[in-house]
């Protein structure tokens, strides 16, 4: 079994108490985090390490964005994407247990849902398409892939509190819809949340800051994805949304999904007999850069 989460923190600083309370109850052997807000050299490695996450891979970018994938397993093939050329730590991947594991951080895309009055909303769905176009060029339909992350898009109907309304709102217009369709049909993926829920059953992972009772209202997008590849569809054994979270001091507005795929013993032996160096250690490609 391996079990993955993926969670926009808001600050993994901040939030440290609260990644260590998720890694304890979740029992998550990798977590693929966004939004971590702290380059390299101030990111928490060594507190993490004693959570039990040894081998890490670490994209910061000051105070803003930032991704991390924190796993229990070694490390190998750590690469960071600077789509649209800005390096702005949006999108890092490594292989584990022979997975290409994505932690990806979609740009939010401001407020106005126009693209030739907004430039925030134009990069985000260029974005978009660089990553799908880095999928359709780099990997294939055979490969094994996890992407997991915080793609800042709502894509169906029950996916957001009120699809009439949302049309016209930042990560619910039909353009959002469109280029998020094309980053999953560059190879294939499978949306393993929808997965396991209908299509029409209301799931969300975000709510604003902005309600004085989130729960109350329920006013929640779905903008936290796990997708995977044609090979490990067979693997799915469950996806969680975990909502209770919401409720932890101090919040994020998102909430942690649980992905845990099962019958993968042999790809774990392997990957771990392949980490052991001359030496008799881990190997080093995981290193924080």
């Amino acid at each position: 079994m391996l079990t993955i989460a993926s969670w926009n923190i808001n600050s993994v600083r901040k939030r440290l108490p609260l990644l260590e309370r998720l890694a304890d109850e979740s029992g998550a052997d990798v977590i693929c985090l966004q939004e971590t807000k702290a380059n390299a050299e101030h990111f928490p490695a060594e507190a993490i390490s004693r959570m039990g996450f040894e081998h890490q891979a670490v994209s910061g970018f000051g105070g803003y964005n930032g991704v991390a994938i924190l796993s229990k397993h070694p490390l190998s093939e750590i690469n960071r994407y600077p789509h649209c050329g800005r390096n702005d730590a949006r999108h890092i991947s490594a292989t584990i247990a022979g997975i290409s594991v994505h932690s990806l951080y979609v740009p939010a895309g401001g407020e106005l849902p126009d693209i030739e009055r907004n430039p925030k909303f134009a990069h985000k769905l260029k974005f978009c398409d660089a990553v799908a176009d880095h999928f359709a060029g780099n990997h294939g339909y055979r490969d094994a892939m996890v992407v997991a992350g915080d793609f800042n898009i709502a894509p169906l109907p029950a996916d957001v509190w009120d699809h009439i309304k949302l049309s016209r709102i930042v990560t619910h217009t039909p353009i959002e819809i469109a280029a998020l369709e094309r980053m999953k049909r560059s190879l294939q993926f499978i949306d393993t949340i929808r997965e396991v829920v209908p299509a029409d059953d209301p799931v969300f992972t975000w709510w604003s800051y902005r309600a004085a009772d989130w729960q109350a209202a329920n006013k929640g997008r779905r903008l936290d994805h796990i997708w995977v590849t044609q090979p490990l569809k067979a693997h799915i054994k469950s996806v969680e949304v975990l909502t209770d979270i919401r409720h932890w001091t101090p919040p994020s507005d998102h909430v942690p999904v649980i992905l845990k795929l099962a019958n993968l013993e042999s790809r774990l032996l392997e990957s771990l007999a392949s980490s052991v160096h001359v030496n008799g250690r881990p190997g080093d490609a995981d290193a924080n850069p």
